[in-house]
């Protein structure tokens, strides 16, 4: 499965004034990065993509719409899936993408790639 392309454009209208934002393609996605750091992706998988700190994890409820995310049978910690059913509510792709720039914005930039 590909991305969603219109979850992908939803996430930019609320990203589009970050600063060193940048777009890459990855896990099948589309993933937004503040400094170098993953935030959230589009994913390939269907649905957000989100990372968070992890401490912050802890208060993330997991249920029918929202769990950790599973990479090569292991689940990831700090990474949650959250389905795109869930993301229809007012204002939850929008809390969503705020918790993971916020997490992004704390990390210290990575060096640009040659």
């Amino acid at each position: 499965m590909a991305y969603d392309p219109d979850l992908a454009d939803r996430i930019r209208a609320l990203v589009g004034t970050e600063r060193n934002l940048t777009e890459q393609r990855m896990f099948g996605g589309l993933a937004f990065l503040v400094n170098g750091n993953m935030s959230v992706a589009a994913s390939g998988q269907g649905g957000l993509l989100v990372r968070l700190g992890p401490d912050e994890g802890d208060t993330v409820t997991e249920g029918e719409h929202v769990r950790p995310m599973v990479m090569r049978g292991r689940p990831m910690r700090g990474w949650w899936q959250v389905d795109a059913e869930a993301l229809d509510a007012a204002g939850e792709l929008e809390r969503w993408v705020g918790r993971g720039l916020a997490y992004a914005r704390s990390l210290p930039p990575k060096p640009a790639r040659a």
